[in-house]
C-alpha cells in the first residue's frame, strides 16, 4: 500500500511539471512566439528576412502585420507587439514616456537605407526632376497627377510631408493609393502621373515581376542636393545612396520593446549580422552595419 501511494505521488508530481513546463512561455533569442509590426513598402524585403530566420531557427514563430507607419507605432504601444521596423526612431520624448510606462526605453537604429523611388510612365515627356519641381508637384502648383502610398501617415508620405513640404498640405492633385502595389498599376495606366514608392519595389534586377513592370514605367531621375556638381540628377541606386548623392533616401529603423534577451533580440541579432545584412544588400539597399558609409542627406 505505501509503494502505491508513493508510485502514485510520482506520477502526479510528473504530470503537474509536464503541465508546467509546457505551459510556461518560452522566449529566447532563437524560440518562442511574438507579433511585430512593419511599414507596408517594407514587405518585399522583410518577407525574405523572416523567411531566412525562420529556416535557421525553426522553433521561432514571428506574426508579421504590414501596415502603415503610424499604425505601427500605434502596435508599439500596445503589449502584443514586441518590434516595429518603420523609417524613424524614438524623439527624446517618446523615449522618456515608454520608460515612464515600461521603466525602460525600447532600443532602436538602423539596419539599412532605403530611396524614395519617383516612379513615371514610359511614355511620360518628364523624367527629370528638381527638388522644386517636386514641391511644387506635392503642393498641386502644377497639373500633375500624383499618387503614394495611402491616405495614412505611412513613412514616405511622412518624409515627403517633412522633407519637401514643410507647413503645406498636399494639393488636391495627390490621390492616395491601397499600398505600393496601387501606386505602380496607377503609373503605368496614366502616363501623366508621378508617383512616389520605395525603391525595393522597382529597383530589383532580379526580380521577374519588377523587370515585367518597368517595361510600362521607369525611374526619374531627381536632383542632387548634395553634390558639388550643380544640376547632377541620379536615379535611386546602392551606390548613390551611400555615396549621399540621392536625395530622396531614408533609413530603415528598428525599435525594440524587449529589456531581456528574447526573441525580438534574436531576429534583431539575425537582420544585424552578416547573413541578414546580405539580404538588404540582395534586395538592392544599402546595409548599415557591414561597412556601408552613407553621408547625411540634406533631407535626412
Amino acid at each position: 500500500m505505501r509503494y502505491l501511494y508513493i508510485m502514485l505521488s510520482v506520477c502526479i508530481l510528473a504530470t503537474a511539471c509536464k503541465t508546467s513546463s509546457t505551459t510556461e512561455q518560452v522566449d529566447t533569442p532563437s524560440e518562442g512566439r511574438i507579433r511585430i509590426s512593419v511599414e507596408e513598402s517594407f514587405k518585399p524585403f522583410i518577407e525574405q528576412e523572416l523567411k531566412v530566420f525562420a529556416l535557421s531557427f525553426p522553433k521561432a514563430n514571428i506574426e508579421v502585420a504590414y501596415k502603415s507607419e503610424i499604425e505601427c507605432f500605434k502596435d508599439l504601444a500596445s503589449d502584443s507587439t514586441r518590434m516595429i521596423i518603420v523609417t524613424r526612431g524614438l524623439d527624446k520624448k517618446e523615449q522618456a514616456n515608454y520608460k515612464d510606462q515600461l521603466s525602460y526605453a525600447p532600443t532602436f537604429g538602423i539596419l539599412a537605407y532605403n530611396a524614395i523611388a519617383v516612379v513615371v510612365n514610359k511614355k511620360s515627356k518628364d523624367s527629370i526632376f528638381s527638388m522644386a519641381d517636386l514641391s511644387a508637384s506635392l503642393s498641386g502648383k502644377n497639373n500633375k497627377q500624383v499618387v503614394m502610398d495611402g491616405s495614412h501617415l505611412t513613412g514616405i508620405v511622412r518624409f515627403l510631408k517633412d522633407s519637401l513640404l514643410h507647413e503645406t498640405p498636399f494639393g488636391k492633385n495627390v490621390v492616395s493609393a491601397n499600398g505600393s502595389e496601387e501606386v505602380i498599376s496607377y503609373i503605368k495606366d496614366n502616363a501623366n502621373a508621378i508617383g512616389f514608392v520605395g525603391m525595393n519595389w522597382v529597383g530589383d534586377n532580379y526580380d521577374p515581376k519588377q523587370m515585367e513592370d518597368r517595361k510600362t514605367l521607369k525611374m526619374a531621375l531627381v536632383e542632387c542636393t548634395l553634390c558639388i556638381e550643380k544640376g547632377y540628377y541620379s536615379q535611386p541606386s546602392q551606390s548613390n545612396i551611400s555615396k549621399g548623392h540621392y536625395s530622396l533616401s531614408l533609413p530603415i529603423y528598428y525599435i525594440l520593446k524587449e529589456n531581456a534577451p528574447g526573441l525580438g533580440t534574436g531576429l534583431l541579432n539575425f537582420m544585424s549580422l552578416e547573413r541578414g545584412q546580405l539580404i538588404f544588400q540582395r534586395a538592392f539597399l544599402v546595409p548599415a552595419k557591414m561597412g556601408f558609409k552613407k553621408r547625411k542627406g540634406l533631407l535626412n
